[in-house]
Formats: structure tokens, C-alpha cells, sequence
């Protein structure tokens, strides 16, 4: 499991939106609960395949979606994990 991204969210309007966008870019989404692990204001979370990762990242920067965090499953547990930076890339 250690292959995939978790987004949380702060607010399910934003989990929304950013479901509609990564769909539209054809990454691979699971819309999921969020693990209990991650505080987060919204109880819904996307995870979606690590080698999307910087498409996904892009798109979240790009459209300013709202994100609480990443999130990659490691050794049994949520790490949090940086929201890559695009500037500069079109």
C-alpha cells in the first residue's frame, strides 16, 4: 500500500472538487473514507497511484484546491508528505 497517495481534506466541497479535476485528468481516484489516523475536518479522503503523483500535485497547485494534506502508507502508518511545487511549470 505503500504505492499510493492519500489527499485529506479540510472541507468536502474541496474533496469534491478535487475528485472532479483528478477524474477529468483520467488519474486513477478512490474516493474513501479517511483513515482515523489523519485529523482532517472532512470525513472523506482520495487515494490514488504514487506514479501520479506529480499530475495530481500539479493539478492541486494549479486549481488552488484546498488540501489538509498528503499522505503515503509506510511501515503501517500515514506519513505526511509534501505537496510538490510547481512554479515555474507550466
Amino acid at each position: 500500500m505503500g504505492d499510493t497517495i492519500l489527499i485529506a481534506f479540510d472541507s468536502t466541497q474541496q474533496a469534491l472538487r478535487a475528485e472532479m479535476l483528478l477524474e477529468y485528468a483520467n488519474i486513477e481516484i478512490d474516493t474513501r473514507p479517511t483513515p482515523k489516523e489523519i485529523t482532517a475536518g472532512c470525513a472523506l479522503s482520495i487515494e490514488f497511484p504514487y506514479e501520479q503523483y506529480r499530475q495530481a500535485c500539479k493539478i492541486i497547485h494549479s486549481q488552488q484546491v484546498v488540501i489538509k494534506g498528503m499522505y503515503q502508507y509506510q511501515q503501517g502508518t500515514y506519513e505526511e508528505i509534501n505537496l510538490l511545487s510547481m512554479e515555474g511549470e507550466e
